[in-house]
């Protein structure tokens, strides 16, 4: 074999490598986002509740929007944790026997499982948008004493969902083509569920970056 014939075999192979790299890369900007979005958001939510209680205990007086907006911070967040847990593989799958079966029924499982998903999230969006419709045909306004026109949280909401269905289409369509492809080891990889072993690992690569943080900071 020529230097040639081992150039252009290795090509195949860097080439995947790349875009595995790339896609990996990718993913964990998106997780940045979204984490730092989700954090902002009770970061705000804590400081609204902390002026609240000062403001109650100090000068008898109520902002009357702490329970409102924490509502709203619950609500948005919880759309920002869908994609989250969706990106980290962190949803929640019954998988006692999912090790005992060959590695490509496992592969059919987890592409149904991911599939199953996208389509579950485009259901939400769905009746998600119905709540809009009528929201706006209405002009709703939350019952409270600021009166929020309800189409400002609801929108943000919505948002959420949508990025939340975006994420899960383009997972099922990736895993999509790894099965039609054959690419049974990538597919298992990527989406099937976390094990003991990953989760450990994560885990103690967390504790190592809180350390380093905390030794950085004294």
């Amino acid at each position: 074999m020529n230097s040639g014939t081992m150039t252009r075999e290795r090509q195949p192979a860097a080439a995947a490598s790349a875009g595995h790299a790339t896609r990996a890369g990718f993913r964990a900007r998106m997780e940045t986002v979204l984490a730092t979005a989700f954090g902002a958001i009770f970061l705000g939510l804590a400081f609204v509740v902390a002026i609240e209680t000062i403001s109650r205990k100090l000068f008898n007086v109520s902002l009357q929007g702490a329970d409102e907006l924490g509502g709203y911070a619950l609500a948005v967040g919880s759309t920002l944790a869908f994609s989250l847990a969706l990106l980290g593989r962190n949803h929640i799958r019954v998988d006692v026997f999912h090790e005992k079966f060959p590695p490509r029924v496992r592969a059919l499982l987890n592409w149904i499982s991911i599939v199953s998903l996208a389509v579950f999230a485009l259901f939400i969006v769905w009746v998600a948008f119905k709540v809009i419709q009528d929201t706006t045909a209405y002009r709703s306004t939350a019952q409270t004493p600021w009166a929020t026109p309800l189409i400002i949280p609801q929108g943000v909401w919505y948002a959420g969902l949508v990025i939340f269905a975006l994420v899960a289409c383009a997972l099922a369509w990736r895993a999509t083509r790894l099965l039609l492809n054959g690419d049974t080891p990538r597919l298992n990889s990527d989406f099937q569920p976390k094990s003991a072993k990953e989760e450990l690992k994560e885990e103690l690569d967390d504790l190592k970056a809180r350390q380093h943080a905390e030794g950085a900071a004294r």
